[in-house]
């Protein structure tokens, strides 16, 4: 049982140095040639138009979010879902336990799904309160 772990170890030490010894020989063999066109913002072999730095919108990011967590549901339920029914044969008990664990993994999501949905934030582009905006910026105030 010992030599398992031991190759695990031996795996991850040839790996961190393959890793850092490519590394140190790229710092030691590789040409330093500074150039100030080297340091200029690269945008796939264009010049850049503009700045670099903008606004952008973070519901790509929350969208993204929701697909990994749906992702990863699936990819924690499959392995329960796969051996459930030798559960079923083997333990019927057991087989009441793991499915209400997924069950409830499940319905968690799902609330979450609907609490994001609610809140609009799924939409690609989000329709803001003009109830505000249709009054326009308050007066200013007379000097009495």
């Amino acid at each position: 049982m010992g030599f398992e772990f031991g190759a695990v170890l031996v795996f991850a030490v040839v790996a961190i140095g393959f890793a850092l010894g490519g590394i140190t020989l790229s710092r030691i063999v590789a040409p330093r040639i500074p150039d100030p066109e080297k340091a200029t913002i690269y945008e796939c072999g264009e010049r850049p138009i503009g700045v670099a730095w903008f606004n952008f919108n973070p519901r790509f990011y929350l969208v993204a979010l929701v697909f990994v967590i749906f992702e990863v549901d699936i990819a924690l339920t499959f392995p329960v879902v796969a051996v459930y029914r030798s559960w079923v044969e083997a333990s019927p008990g057991l087989a009441w336990v793991a499915f209400g664990e997924l069950f409830l993994f499940t319905a968690i999501l799902v609330v979450g799904l609907v609490w994001v949905w609610a809140h609009g934030d799924l939409e690609w582009v989000k329709a803001l309160d003009t109830g505000a905006a249709a009054e326009g910026p308050p007066a200013p105030r007379k000097a009495a």
